[in-house]
């Protein structure tokens, strides 16, 4: 991704969120988008984001007791079990930050961001080798041959629409997603 900015980007760093390579107070604010289930020491890289912001600590997360009535997960259960243990709840955000605000942030039909429920609304594009590819969570279950047989032929029959036609009705949906920002009480004390 790095390698994908202009060249009049803003400056990068590369580190891990368990040891940022900043001197405390430096930002104002810190955001980590769908990344905290990748560290391997989040208590550490939760101190670490307080450290270093003077306000507040912002996450794009999800909510997987929420994200778990998913209807991929009817095809790929093995994408839940993948990742149910690396989400952490919203009351560990509590427990870890002190004072949080949750907000949902619901998935519109349309979205193209390519993260796991982007597609909530045409399945065809799981499909996709490439769709699958950049969705972290596909290269943890192995070979899903089966599991994508069996949705292309729900599609193709209509089977798919019959089992969920509450979908044909929204424009947008909750998948879990959710905006957690922190104020831990070192930061609301400055």
């Amino acid at each position: 991704m790095i390698a994908q900015r202009r060249a009049n980007a803003a400056p990068s760093v590369q580190a891990r969120a368990e040891a940022l390579p900043f001197r405390d107070n430096s930002f104002d604010a810190v955001m980590g988008v769908l990344t905290v289930h990748h560290w391997k020491d989040q208590a550490k890289g939760f101190s670490e984001c307080a450290r270093v912001a003077r306000s507040r600590v912002v996450f794009l997360t999800n909510d997987i007791d929420v994200c778990a009535k998913f209807w991929l997960f009817d095809y790929f259960p093995e994408l839940l079990h993948a990742d149910r243990h690396l989400f952490l709840s919203m009351a560990r955000y509590k427990e870890s930050f002190g004072t949080v605000e949750v907000d949902v942030v619901p998935i519109p039909e349309d979205c193209r961001d390519g993260f796991l429920g982007a597609y909530w609304k045409r399945p065809r594009a799981y499909l996709d080798p490439l769709v699958r590819e950049s969705i972290s969570t596909f290269s943890k279950i192995g070979n899903v041959a089966a599991q994508l047989a069996r949705l292309e032929r729900d599609i193709e029959s209509g089977a798919w629409e019959q089992r969920y036609p509450e979908l044909r009705r929204v424009e947008e949906l909750d998948l879990g997603y959710r905006i957690v920002v922190a104020s831990p009480p070192k930061l609301a004390r400055r």
